[in-house]
């Protein structure tokens, strides 16, 4: 049985540190996340299908996933200060590219240097979290800095839609997040700490690392449990909007309501599942989060055209349901892994993560037809089928992670 101890609360300079992070966090996923609700306004504008729509939206995750892999065998040998502040820099500079991208190509390539950027911010970010901050708070600071996802959707997306609306321009988003990342960019030179690594052999080649991690069964279970929870999200996900409009009758104005509301109840959502981590174990939290999920997936992809109302609570329940898995899946997997690379394993784990989601759309895009060139999207309830069957392969793998010294015990 897990432990049902009470933690103790962050302290102020732990939580100095999560807000900072929390806005690094913010400012790269409302960059991934604002493409998916503009998919019905790039079809349009940019005279793509769906399944061109998920190459778009796959470029920055794939793309995460290789610099995610490179930086899990270097990480742990680099100040990590220096390592957000340079990756950083670079993801802004693409964001502005994606704002200003011409064309269906520009836009692709602009996608692909975000996630290259954006992949090595994302592991940074999970590394100052497991270095700095004790296993017995690191529910709630997880739970802070995940939260940014659901602010993406409550303040950052409605406001870039509203912004792409205004202005009749897919582009316009990504300049103002490019504008409001420099601004987190300034505090994050001034209050983000030094965090040397762990170790500083560079005599030790970096794909012995890179092997090092992967190679304990404890890691892999990590690795395919991220990879599972996250297809069965992201084959979701990013056709929603297009879903809503295209076939449910919502307009395009709809859509700032849909994303504000669902990102308010995520955010204390997400926020309950900390606490709820901290004092009763993540495995329970997941399962009972995943289960709600898999429900959801069913619900939401086989919507028939409906009111805003009934549109609004369907998105707003699958939304806090499938995010809140996100807290105690993140607890049981820093739990199980290796203390000694934990640095290579976020990043790795990381990378799955952005694999998944780089994946997970072309999966999608692959089904999703459409019965005539932007009209109605078709066989959007075979992808919930599909990602139910992750959903529940990942409930089952959750049961597979364990801390080192347990699992070791196991096989011993």
């Amino acid at each position: 049985m897990e432990p049902k101890s009470k933690p103790s609360p962050l302290t102020s300079a732990e939580w100095k540190l999560v807000l900072l992070l929390a806005a690094i966090n913010f400012t790269h996923i409302l960059d991934f996340v604002i493409v998916m609700p503009l998919g019905d306004q790039l079809r349009h504008e940019l005279s793509i299908t769906p399944r061109q729509f998920g190459y778009i939206v796959s470029a920055y995750g794939i793309c995460a996933t290789i610099t995610g892999i490179i930086a899990s065998t270097v990480i742990d040998r680099f100040d990590r200060r220096k390592t957000m502040l340079w990756s950083f820099v670079g993801f802004l500079a693409a964001t502005w590219y994606c704002g200003l991208a011409p064309s269906y190509t520009h836009l692709l390539i602009a996608r692909g240097l975000s996630g290259l950027c954006g992949g090595i911010v994302a592991s940074t970010v999970m590394a100052f979290i497991v270095e700095l901050i004790p296993e017995q708070r690191r529910g709630r600071a997880i739970g802070a800095v995940t939260s940014s996802f659901a602010f993406a959707s409550t303040i950052g997306l409605p406001i870039g839609l509203a912004l792409a609306n205004a202005s009749h321009h897919f582009g316009t988003p990504f300049i103002a997040i490019a504008i409001f990342g420099t601004l987190v960019l300034a505090a994050t030179m001034l209050l983000l700490p030094s965090l040397p690594g762990t170790h500083r052999d560079l005599h030790v080649h970096p794909m012995k690392t890179l092997v090092h991690v992967a190679r304990q069964a404890n890691h892999l279970w990590s690795f395919a449990f991220m990879i599972t929870m996250i297809f069965g999200t992201f084959m979701i996900v990013p056709y929603i909007a297009p879903y809503l409009q295209a076939n449910c009758g919502l307009s395009r104005g709809n859509l700032p309501l849909v994303y504000a509301v669902a990102g308010i109840f995520s955010l204390f959502v997400m926020n309950f599942s900390g606490w709820l981590t901290d004092h009763f174990g993540p495995r329970r939290v997941f399962a009972g989060a995943a289960g709600a999920a898999i429900v959801m997936t069913l619900v939401i992809t086989n919507l028939p055209p409906v009111s805003l109302v009934i549109a609004v609570l369907v998105t707003t329940l699958f939304m806090c349901v499938a995010s809140s898995r996100m807290v105690p899946a993140q607890a049981m997997m820093l739990r199980s892994a290796d203390p000694k690379s934990r640095g290579a394993f976020t990043s790795l784990n990381t990378a799955m993560s952005h694999f998944a989601t780089g994946i997970g759309p072309l999966i999608s895009g692959s089904i999703i037809g459409e019965v005539y060139p932007g009209g109605p999207l078709t066989q959007y309830w075979l992808v919930g089928v599909v990602a139910v069957c992750f959903g529940l392969l990942a409930i089952g793998l959750s049961f597979m992670l364990r801390p080192p010294s347990e699992a070791a015990a196991l096989t011993a």
